[in-house]
Order: structure tokens, then C-alpha cells, then sequence
């Protein structure tokens, strides 16, 4: 299915690994023109040529830049001031407690989740409106609406975002401009397969077997019983980007293998 995409230009944060890698991968298959974002200006430039290698009729470019950092954000906007589509990837976890989370953290966390998304939106939400095409894609996560209570600090900073693509999107009225949030489950990016494959060590167990066993013991909420894997964003998020997603106006879409046991 031909997603309408060809041309398109998208900044995807955080994108050189785990979900926004593979969101970049899945819009260079429908033709877009992939802005590679990370921290590491070898590693950006390694995962464009990656791309461009495979899809070699699209042009991916650099877009290194701390983007939690202000004067970085602004200045990638600079480089790059019109694009269609803006997915807002990039983001920090970790398990803590909540007695352990100072001031600090919280804060950090609040800038790096939150106002660095918000930030490029604030930069890129006026030329979408005035060109009548855009998409603005917050990925959060399930801990959004059901917090787990082993990161606090992270579950806030998802649920600001589902509060901040709702109030952004009744200015997209009458406009063929879309925001929304993407919530996946637990998703097997590169540092969770090497987690669970150093579990089981010396078992002779391959590596589904020690996905099994793990989702048996952790997380037996999970109807689908294994990671979802990176490309299923992907290949979700690119059809939230096309034409054809035009009605998702500020909406929640949960794509969490049955993690979340409630309806709403």
C-alpha cells in the first residue's frame, strides 16, 4: 500500500537506534526524506548512509544535535526550517524509586521528555499549519496511563505528553495537520535484547525461548507474550504520518500488546 508519503521530509529524534531508528527506516520505504537525529555525529552519519544504501532514492541527512539542550534545538531548526512531518522519539528512562528521584532528576527528566519536544513543535507547528500538511507524532509508552511505580519520574514526563498533543491539536482545526502520541509496550530495542539474552547465560536456551520464559516471570500481563519488535512502531507511526490517518485528531494510540487491562 502506496502511504502517499514520496517527498516528504520528517525529523525523527532520537533515531539512531531502537524505536526511532526504525521508524526512520520504515518512512525511507515509503519515500521520505529522513532527518537522522542523535547526539553522536558518527553515529547519525552512519545510520543516514545506512539509509541511504537501502532506499537510495531518498536522501537522508545529519541532523546531530542535543536536542534537550535549547541553543541546539533552535540551531537544528535553523539548518533544517521546514519539514512535514516531526516525531518526537527522543527521550531517557531508568528504574528508580521514588525516594531516590531528587529535584534534580525531575527536572532533567522534564526537560529532556517534555520541553525538548515541545520545543521543536513550537518551531515546526506554524509552517504546517500555514502549508496545510503536517504531522506531529509524541511517542510515549504505556507507563503513561498505567505506571508501573518503578520510574516515576519517566511515567509523568509520558503522561504530560498525551496532556500536550491533545491541547495541540485543537489548534490544527479545519487544517489537514495532525498530532498525536504513540504508546507502545515493551519493545525489544537493542539494550533489551542484551538484557534478556544475559539472563539466561550458558542455558542453551535460544534467544525466544529466554523472551518466553522472561515475559512468563515479569510480565504475564502481556497477552502477546514477547517484545513487540521496533518495526511495528514503525510501520504504525508511518501510517499515523499518511493521508490516510487524517481523522487522528489528539489521539492516544496504543499499540501495548494488551499490557494496559482497561478499556480507556
Amino acid at each position: 500500500m502506496d502511504m502517499g508519503l514520496n517527498n516528504k521530509t520528517a525529523l525523527v529524534t532520537g533515531s539512531t537506534r531502537g524505536i526511532g531508528k526504525a521508524i526512520a527506516i520504515e518512512l525511507a520505504k515509503e519515500g521520505v526524506n529522513v532527518l537522522i537525529n542523535g547526539r553522536n555525529y558518527e553515529e547519525v552519519e552512519r545510520i543516514v548512509n545506512e539509509i541511504k544504501s537501502a532506499y537510495p532514492s531518498t536522501f537522508p541527512k545529519n541532523a546531530t544535535a542535543d536536542i534537550a539542550n535549547p541553543q541546539q534545538r533552535e540551531a537544528l531548526f535553523e539548518k533544517y526550517p521546514s519539514i512535514d512531518i516531526l516525531v518526537n522519539n527522543m527521550g531517557m528512562y531508568e528504574i528508580m524509586q521514588y525516594e531516590d528521584v531528587d529535584d534534580d532528576t525531575w527536572e532533567n527528566y522534564f526537560r529532556t521528555n517534555v520541553l525538548a519536544a515541545n520545543g521543536l513543535s513550537k518551531f515546526y507547528l506554524p509552517n504546517m499549519l500555514e502549508n496545510n500538511f503536517g504531522r506531529i507524532i509524541f511517542i510515549a509508552s504505556e507507563e503513561a496511563i498505567m505506571p508501573s511505580g518503578q520510574m516515576p519520574q519517566y511515567c509523568m514526563t509520558k503522561t504530560m505528553l498525551l496532556s500536550l498533543a491533545k491541547s495541540l491539536s485543537k489548534l490544527t482545526k479545519g487544517r489537514e495537520v495532525t498530532i498525536n502520541t504513540i504508546m507502545p509496550g515493551p519493545t525489544l530495542s537493542e539494550n533489551v535484547y542484551q538484557i534478556i539474552d544475559s539472563m539466561f547465560p550458558n542455558q542453551g536456551m535460544s534467544f525466544s525461548e529466554k523472551e518466553k520464559a522472561f515475559m512468563t516471570t515479569n510480565l504475564p500481563q502481556s497477552e502477546i507474550q514477547r517484545f513487540i519488535k521496533p518495526f511495528e512502531i514503525g510501520r504504525l507511526t508511518t501510517f499515523v504520518c499518511s493521508p490516510y490517518a487524517s481523522a487522528f485528531k489528539g489521539s492516544p494510540i496504543r499499540m501495548d500488546g494488551g499490557m494496559v487491562p482497561t478499556i480507556f
